[in-house]
């Protein structure tokens, strides 16, 4: 029974012989998502405010409050600001953000958009996670099976994560769209599930199911990439401090991948910021909703009214929300991993050694 006490915290998660089951990867990734999701949506809506304030700025048409028991959201053509932007003056960077929305909408206001955050953030999570360990393991099983390559510290190439992330991305980021779209549109203003659903219905209407998806295209662009860059050099910092997986090592590991990929694309980002805003005007309150533009005239646009800053819009509440996100995230799934893989090992040891007792009483 010494091998009980003396299993290592630090054995290999990828060996075969301990591996972690497709459930238990589903259950490491849960409590991340909700703690997550609860953390980082006050800076969702201050990142989305701030690049919806820059398009109100660029264009003839922006979004306006309407008083009364219900807020709307329609198209204004007299030029005029949005509501919470004439009572909260413009933004001058994320803490100022902040301290005007609590202070002039109540702090509450700060999680608009969380119960649909939620939603979205729990399937999606175990989509992502669960895809991305079953593609990684099955491209460094299939890889290590080509070259003949065998024992639990199997090589993994720098396209595996790579491939497999972007993969990944690709079919979580599909399946929530059309959630990802309401939770943009509430936390940009104030709408109520009542005109939510209405709005989804007329965009059903005039453009058919696939309508849902309006600009899954330039939130692939973003996250599909991201993807890519923030595997890429997270499972590069864990090869080269492989014996520091510690739940603080996870912590800053994630950080650092999350923020060099939410740098490189924010750009894409603000686009698609952009064009599920734009949804509202175009989609939605106009008679005839039409699809709205793409994602090169969008960045045209932006780069010729702000120039290249515009482009970078909201990316300090992005890298403040992206770190912490992404530390939870995988510290929280990282952990997890290690504690179904030590209970899996444990169990393993413990038949081994019913079976050897097993053996000897026999033998006597």
């Amino acid at each position: 029974m010494n091998e009980l006490s003396n299993l290592s915290p630090n054995i290999d998660l990828d060996d075969p012989k301990f591996r972690i089951k497709p459930y238990q990867q589903v259950v490491a990734s849960c409590t991340g998502a909700f703690i997550t999701s609860v953390f980082v949506t006050p800076l969702d809506v201050v990142k989305i405010r701030l690049q919806t304030q820059q398009k109100a700025m660029l264009s003839n048409k922006c979004f306006l409050y309407c008083n009364g028991l219900m807020d709307h959201l329609c198209p204004c053509t007299n030029g005029k600001m949005p509501e919470w932007m004439r009572r909260n003056g413009k933004f001058n960077g994320t803490i100022d953000a902040l301290l005007k929305i609590s202070k002039t909408e109540g702090i509450l206001s700060l999680w608009s958009g969380l119960s649909p955050t939620l939603v979205l953030a729990v399937p999606a999570t175990i989509v992502y996670f669960v895809s991305y360990e079953q593609l990684r393991l099955y491209l460094k099983d299939a890889y290590n099976r080509e070259y003949k390559r065998k024992g639990a510290n199997m090589e993994q190439p720098f396209w595996i994560p790579v491939l497999a992330g972007g993969t990944a991305r690709i079919w979580a980021a599909t399946m929530v769209s059309p959630l990802e779209l309401i939770r943009t549109k509430m936390q940009s203003q104030k709408l109520s599930y009542a005109e939510i659903t209405q709005a989804l219905k007329t965009v059903v209407r005039y453009s058919g199911i696939s309508g849902l998806w309006m600009g899954l295209g330039s939130t692939l662009l973003r996250d599909v990439p991201f993807s890519a860059i923030y595997w890429l050099n997270y499972e590069t910092i864990k090869k080269l401090y492989h014996s520091q997986q510690t739940f603080a090592f996870n912590l800053a590991a994630g950080a650092i991948a999350g923020s060099i990929a939410a740098f490189v694309t924010i750009p894409f980002d603000v686009v698609k910021t952009h064009r599920q805003i734009e949804m509202g005007e175009k989609e939605i309150y106009s008679d005839k909703p039409i699809r709205s533009s793409t994602t090169w005239t969008i960045i045209q646009r932006i780069y010729h009214q702000n120039g290249l800053k515009g482009l970078f819009t909201g990316l300090i509440p992005r890298l403040v929300k992206v770190a912490p996100a992404c530390a939870i995230m995988i510290a929280t799934f990282e952990h997890g991993k290690r504690f179904f893989q030590s209970y899996n090992a444990r169990k393993v040891i413990e038949f081994d050694v019913h079976l050897l007792q097993h053996k000897s009483n026999s033998t006597e």
